[in-house]
């Protein structure tokens, strides 16, 4: 091909990796590229096979390949502009949000003292943040359907006491804006818990992972193409997203698979918004320009969509942003999901879907 020759998309694509590749002498990522990657783009050059799907662990963790990918939007609002072209590393990002049953495992597992004798989870500064000027609160249990009182804070004094009740579920109560109260409804295991930024620092931390920054959520979101929203350029529909709800309503069970974006990854948009590890400064991206550095921040990114936000918000690119300071930053509206950059080894069998 003379000099300056464009190859057709997939064979360009597969060359573009073998260079970079090698090009980076003494930086580690040809092994994982190799496993999952240059094969499947390399048959796909020469027409041999169609990519294969996702690559899933057995514990719902997804690889999210290495590679440049299109960041922002040149049409919508001014804190998404411009659209650019950012790297990111390979990763991998958990399936589903985090859900309350899963967050009490780390409740349970973080709130006893350690052998040694020192506290592995700071709940008096936890509990400073908590109000307790709501006694009970009228829950529906997605179990039954039925309405009662839910015992609040003033039976359990603090979230230290939680694992000595044997209770399997929690999920977070809001009233009048700002407090927050740990109810028990084991209808609601399967939902995404709502925590503060600290708090899902915390778990993930815990889980031996962290936070996505703001580019990785969007990249995993989007793929190498422009797309609006993780299942392509389709209008949601309640089979992609929870969206549209009455403000102040419970989010819904995890998993909506029509909404599933090119890495397998559930439930980018809607239900829950989900926290970053990323401070807001404006495009284009720069991963080294201290965004993702949380000295003396008081802000950080939130991105995706809740289930009360109306269609017009549910879009890749969409950027919110929450004090992580604040006493109220358990946002009722906001979850998480955690990343990391460590090599996990192959995807179990049949993780491809």
């Amino acid at each position: 091909m003379p000099h300056g020759g464009v190859l057709p998309g997939p064979a360009r694509s597969a060359r573009l990796a073998l260079q970079y590749t090698a090009s980076r002498p003494g930086v580690n990522t040809m092994p994982r590229m190799a496993r999952h990657l240059i094969p499947a783009l390399v048959a796909v050059a020469l027409g041999c096979a169609t990519a294969p799907g996702p690559a899933a662990r057995a514990d719902g963790v997804m690889l999210i390949q290495a590679g440049a990918f299109w960041m922002g939007r040149n049409d919508g609002p001014s804190d998404e502009a411009p659209l650019h072209r950012v790297y990111v590393r390979d990763f991998w990002l958990e399936r589903h949000k985090v859900t309350n049953a899963e967050f009490a495992e780390f409740l349970d597992a973080v709130g006893v003292v350690s052998p040694e004798g020192e506290q592995r989870y700071d709940w008096e500064a936890a509990d400073a943040r908590i109000q307790p000027r709501c006694t009970h609160v009228s829950g529906t249990s997605t179990a039954t359907g039925s309405t009662r009182d839910v015992p609040s804070r003033r039976d359990v004094p603090s979230r230290r006491d939680l694992p000595r009740l044997d209770l399997p579920v929690v999920r977070p109560c809001f009233a009048s804006g700002t407090v927050l109260i740990w109810t028990v409804d084991p209808g609601y295991g399967h939902h995404p818990v709502a925590v503060s930024w600290l708090d899902a620092g915390a778990c993930c931390a815990w889980r031996g992972r962290r936070l996505p920054t703001e580019a990785e959520w969007e990249k995993a979101a989007r793929g190498d193409d422009r797309r609006r929203y993780p299942w392509g350029d389709a209008a949601p529909t309640e089979a992609h997203a929870i969206f549209g709800r009455p403000s102040g309503a419970t989010a819904s069970a995890i998993g909506r698979p029509g909404g599933a974006g090119p890495y397998g990854v559930h439930d980018l948009l809607g239900n829950l918004r989900e926290w970053t590890a990323t401070i807001p400064k404006p495009y284009p991206y720069q991963h080294d320009d201290g965004r993702e550095s949380f000295t003396g921040a008081g802000r950080v990114v939130v991105r995706g969509a809740s289930h009360d936000d109306p269609e017009d918000a549910l879009s890749v690119t969409r950027r919110w942003s929450y004090d992580r300071r604040r006493a109220a930053s358990g946002q009722h509206v906001v979850g998480f999901r955690c990343a990391t950059s460590d090599d996990l080894g192959e995807v179990a069998p049949g993780g491809r879907r």
